[in-house]
């Protein structure tokens, strides 16, 4: 099912078919350094326990550039713990979260994912109704932090050890996207 479509972008749901893409970008060491950690190669067997069941309310994608696969992008509407952790505990707002890798590479520093945060806003605002959008990237990933800063999202609180990453657990920043 596609979620989006706008331009050159298209976000749809995850398929059966797409675990071939996923294994081969979390099989990536660049793509892992930013995402997941070098030391969690993923087969066949994780990609489907880590993306494929439904344990949680998280909204899995593709995105495609002209129709070719090239990255990730899931998101959710914050649960009341999730709220309590970020400090919304007492808020009513319709709060979403995304998380997001571009995996193929050499689409890096292109603005893709400037492209891709903007288009999924306008899909979480405008469609899904969300007050506010949420993310929570590690305090060393400058890359992406820039990226969502020109989308107009806003350090809010800093989230101590909150990711383990690589074998360590990683300060991570709450960025909020208010429109």
């Amino acid at each position: 099912m596609i979620i989006y479509d706008e331009s050159d972008i298209t976000i749809r749901t995850l398929e059966v078919k797409d675990q071939v893409t996923l294994v081969k970008w979390l099989n990536d060491p660049l793509v892992l350094s930013y995402y997941e950690g070098r030391d969690r190669a993923h087969d066949i067997k994780m990609v489907v326990a880590h993306f494929y069941q439904e344990e949680d309310q998280a909204v899995r994608c593709i995105v495609e550039l002209k129709n070719k696969p090239i990255g990730y992008i899931q998101y959710y509407e914050l649960d009341e713990q999730a709220k309590q952790e970020y400090g919304y505990g007492d808020n009513n707002d319709k709060i979403y979260g995304t998380d997001q890798f571009i995996g193929e590479t050499h689409y890096w520093n292109q603005g893709i994912g400037k492209t891709l945060i903007k288009t999924m806003l306008h899909y979480l605002r405008d469609e899904l109704k969300a007050n506010r959008v949420v993310m929570d990237p590690q305090q060393w990933n400058i890359r992406a932090i820039t990226c969502y800063e020109r989308c107009g999202f806003k350090k809010i609180k800093e989230l101590p050890k909150h990711e383990k990453h690589e074998g360590e657990l990683r300060d991570c920043w709450l960025m909020e996207y208010s429109g």
